[in-house]
């Protein structure tokens, strides 16, 4: 008892008979002990019928049917106490004694664990296999979201396409020819309209030399490309002269390059034959990949005036792109321009597409399909915590006696149950430690095979998985743990 005492702390020690089953020379071993015990500052009562045990204590009490019958002397008393209250330590706050008994228990832990080096490999695979999955599509799925909004934006966002007749497929005589000249005039006055293009659009054929191809012909105007935030790679793009003098030039890309200068590098200047007209090439532009990959379509851009007067014969627009300002609501920027051409014409005549849109239901597709992803992943998660659970539950079968004993010797029940909580929440952190490492493995493999992909960990990636680790040991840690603390160390001992 004395044992149990002193293993929770105790300063008063109350011992029954210390000596009274024990040989002389053990019941010599038992006092010294006391003594020392005594002279460590603990307060220590002998509860004894054998007078040489008691003259062996600095003060007496003689108890008889209840009643206090001789004491030793208050002197003595005085002196001890005295002499007690310079030497006694003060017990040490509450928080180091928690932090000590925390430290021990994870020493404990850790110790279990080390002997059993192939089942705890086996148990935190499930964990590293969990853990793993979920950092690697939150952060691989993040980069392939960045990537496709990337792609999205490089089609132009903040803008908005306006296209005559009620909806797409619409081939109404009577709305076909919807938007003309002046409604492009009109939308260029708006405070929040930053750039316009009218756009007119026809499959042609091109020639150069021997070479023949079909292409996409569009008539632009010279504020197209900064609409569509397009780059050139060679020469300049359409100039607002052009488009005024209708000039006979064109803006190629890559693709058209290719087929029709196979050999030639700088093709600025060249003429080629869009129909029958000639055409000078002024600029190439600048070839964008994507995760999608490249388009193969051949497309080349005329001043819109061109087209309208020398290739196709008309004078009314295809549809009429606009780019909003900075700071201004998309939404409200499309109402106010249906509003405006809607009182222009005397009637709804055109409909409008919002490329916001567009991202905005790109970004919901991509977060649907990560958090998708995740769930599957987290499912692997659980049922790694649900292998810790079991082979917890065995680990307490296994070290049934060893509980008894720490109980028998003075462990409270929350002591045997910490000890096992941390075992497993040990093994669910360096579970998780591995698979974040294996995560960061992925990330470098994805990125060694797709450059485009930018992986990122950030940091709230990587706390929420040491969270996950925690909960995971926590939760599934809390059954095996409550199994051991519920023991009888009675019954504990018993079994072999």
């Amino acid at each position: 008892y004395p044992l149990c005492a002193l293993m929770n702390g105790g300063q008063v020690i109350l011992a029954d008979e210390p000596t009274g089953a024990l040989d002389s020379h053990s019941s010599v071993e038992v006092m010294a002990i006391l003594k020392q015990l005594q002279q460590q500052g603990h307060t220590v009562i002998i509860v004894t019928h054998d007078p040489t045990v008691a003259a062996q204590a600095e003060r007496v009490i003689e108890i008889k049917d209840g009643r206090i019958m001789a004491d030793s002397g208050s002197k003595i008393t005085q002196e001890v106490v005295s002499s007690d209250a310079i030497s006694l330590t003060p017990p040490a706050p509450s928080w180091q004694q928690l932090a000590g008994r925390f430290r021990e228990a994870l020493l404990m832990a850790w110790r279990a664990m080390s002997a059993n080096k192939m089942r705890t490999a086996l148990t935190m695979l499930g964990i590293i296999i969990g853990i793993a999955s979920v950092v690697s599509i939150l952060v691989v799925g993040d980069a392939a979201k960045q990537l496709v909004l990337a792609d999205i934006r490089a089609i132009g966002t903040n803008t908005i396409d306006i296209y005559p007749g009620k909806d797409f497929g619409d081939d109404d005589p009577s709305t076909r020819q919807a938007l003309v000249y002046d409604d492009m005039t009109a939308l260029k006055a708006q405070s929040y309209v930053s750039a316009v293009s009218p756009t007119i659009a026809g499959s042609m054929r091109l020639r150069y030399g021997n070479i023949d191809v079909a292409a996409s012909v569009s008539g632009v105007s010279d504020q197209y490309f900064r609409v569509y935030g397009m780059k050139l790679e060679q020469g300049t793009a359409i100039t607002r002269e052009q488009v005024e003098r209708q000039s006979q030039v064109v803006v190629i890309d890559r693709n058209t390059q290719r087929r029709l200068f196979p050999h030639i590098k700088d093709v600025v200047g060249q003429v080629i034959l869009i129909g029958n007209m000639p055409a000078t090439v002024v600029g190439v532009v600048e070839e964008k990949q994507s995760m999608f990959g490249s388009s193969k379509a051949l497309r080349v851009w005329v001043p819109y005036s061109t087209m309208a007067s020398r290739l196709m014969g008309r004078s009314y627009f295809d549809s009429i792109t606009i780019r909003i300002k900075e700071g201004y609501s998309s939404k409200e920027a499309e109402q106010q321009l249906v509003r405006l051409l809607t009182m222009r014409h005397g009637k709804k005549d055109i409909f409008t597409y919002n490329m916001d849109s567009l991202l905005q239901t790109a970004e919901k597709t991509t977060r649907t399909m990560q958090l998708f992803l995740t769930l599957v992943a987290v499912i692997s998660l659980v049922v790694g915590g649900i292998g810790v659970m079991n082979i917890m539950l065995v680990s307490v079968t296994e070290r049934t006696r060893e509980i008894g004993i720490r109980m028998a010797v003075g462990a409270r029940s929350s002591d045997v149950m910490q000890q096992f909580l941390i075992e497993a929440i040990l093994v669910c952190l360096v579970g998780g430690a591995l698979g974040i490492s294996l995560s960061f493995a992925i990330g470098l493999i994805v990125e060694m095979f797709l450059p485009n992909w930018q992986i990122a960990f950030p940091p709230v990636a990587l706390f929420s998985a040491f969270l996950c680790s925690t909960v995971i040991g926590v939760v599934f840690g809390y059954l095996p743990a409550r199994s051991a603390a519920r023991l009888n160390p009675i019954d504990a001992l018993a079994r072999e």
